[in-house]
C-alpha cells in the first residue's frame, strides 16, 4: 500500500511576488529623468523656468508627442514604424496643396489620408507577412520621394489668407497652455482611455509578448496590427499640421529630423522594444525628456552637430535597459 503524499501549501508571500524595488524604480525612470533634467536646466540658466521659456518647450514638444504616441502602439505589438517622419512631411506638402480648395475640412482630409497610409503598410506587413521593419524602411523611401516629387522639391508657402485654418493651434488654453500641446495631451488622454476601457490594451499586450500565444488566445492579431499602423499614420498626419501651423509651409523635409527624436522618446519612455511593455504616457515624458534635451544642448554649450550622437547613445542605452532578454534568445 502506497503512502499518501501530502503536499504542503505554498505560502502567499512566495506565491504571488510584488515588483522588487528595482523594477518600481525603473518604472518611475522617465520621471525622474525630466524632473532631473528641469533641475539642471534652471541651474545652467535660471531663465529657463520663465514662462516664455517653458511655453516655447512645450508648444516645440507637440508635434512629437503626436509622433511618439501613434508609433508606441506599433512597438508595443512588437513592430518598429520607420516611417513617421517621412509621412509627416509627405503630410505637410498634402496640406499645402489641399487648403486652398478643402478650406477648414484639410486637417481631416491630411489626418484621414496620412491614417490610409498606415493602414495599407499594416495590411502589407500582415498579409504578405513582411517584417515591419522592412515595411515601413520602404515605405519611408516612397513617401520621401513622392513629398518631393509632388512638391517640386521645394517648400510650398501658406498664403497669409488660409493661415487662419491652423490659427487655432497657435492660441492658449487658460492664457498659459499652448493649444498645440494641449491638443496632443488630448490625444495621449483619448487613445489611452480607448485602450483602458476596451480589449484593445489586453490585445495589444498579448501581441506584444507573444504572438503565437495570442492567436492561441483568440486575440485578433492581424487586425491589432492593422489598428496599430492606422493610429500611427493618422497621428502623423496631425503632426503634420501642428508643423504647418508652426512654419506656415509644407515641406518635404519638415519632420526628416524627427524620426530619431520619436524613436529615443519612445525607449527614454520604458515601452520595450520587443513590446508587450510600456504606455503613452511613458513616451509622452520620453518627448518632454528629449525635447528638454534639445533645448538644453545650446544652454550649457553643447554644439548642435552632438544631437544626432546623443540621440543614439540613448536609444542604444535605453534598449539595453527596457529589452525583455527572455523573449529574444539569439541575439543577432
Amino acid at each position: 500500500m502506497s503512502t499518501p503524499v501530502i503536499t504542503k501549501p505554498v505560502p502567499d508571500a512566495v506565491a504571488k511576488q510584488g515588483p522588487t524595488v528595482a523594477q518600481r524604480v525603473t518604472s518611475f525612470m522617465p520621471v525622474i529623468a525630466l524632473v532631473s533634467l528641469v533641475v539642471a536646466l534652471s541651474v545652467a540658466d535660471p531663465s529657463f523656468l520663465t514662462q516664455s521659456q517653458l511655453t516655447a518647450a512645450v508648444k516645440t514638444s507637440a508635434p512629437l508627442v503626436v509622433l511618439a504616441a501613434g508609433a508606441t502602439l506599433v512597438v508595443l505589438c512588437g513592430g518598429i514604424d520607420l516611417s513617421i517622419a517621412a509621412m509627416c512631411s509627405l503630410s505637410t506638402v498634402f496640406f499645402a496643396l489641399w487648403l486652398p480648395d478643402l478650406g477648414g475640412l484639410t486637417t481631416l482630409a491630411v489626418v484621414a489620408a496620412a491614417a490610409a497610409l498606415g493602414a495599407v503598410q499594416g495590411l502589407a506587413h500582415v498579409l504578405l507577412r513582411i517584417p515591419s521593419f522592412i515595411v515601413t524602411l520602404g515605405g519611408m523611401s516612397i513617401f520621401g520621394a513622392v513629398a518631393l516629387v509632388i512638391s517640386d522639391a521645394g517648400p510650398i508657402r501658406i498664403v497669409s489668407d488660409d493661415r487662419g485654418t491652423t490659427a487655432w493651434l497657435n492660441t492658449f488654453v487658460g492664457g498659459y497652455v499652448p493649444m498645440s500641446f494641449f491638443v496632443a495631451l488630448l490625444v495621449v488622454a483619448v487613445i489611452s482611455l480607448v485602450l483602458k476601457f476596451t480589449p484593445l490594451q489586453s490585445w495589444i499586450t498579448a501581441t506584444g509578448f507573444s504572438e503565437s500565444a495570442a492567436r492561441l488566445a483568440g486575440a485578433p492579431v492581424d487586425y491589432v496590427k492593422v489598428m496599430a499602423f492606422t493610429i500611427s499614420g493618422a497621428c502623423a498626419g496631425l503632426a503634420a499640421v501642428m508643423l504647418v501651423s508652426r512654419n506656415f509651409s509644407g515641406s518635404p523635409t519638415s519632420a526628416d529630423n524627427l524620426l530619431l527624436p520619436a524613436v529615443a522618446a519612445i525607449v527614454v519612455g520604458g515601452t520595450a522594444i520587443t513590446g508587450g511593455h510600456g504606455s503613452l504616457w511613458r513616451s509622452l515624458c520620453g518627448a518632454l525628456v528629449i525635447t528638454l534635451l534639445r533645448v538644453g544642448l545650446p544652454i550649457v554649450g553643447v554644439p548642435s552637430a552632438w544631437e544626432q550622437i546623443l540621440y543614439g547613445a540613448i536609444i542604444v542605452t535605453a534598449v539595453a535597459l527596457t529589452l525583455d532578454r527572455s523573449k529574444v534568445l539569439i541575439i543577432k
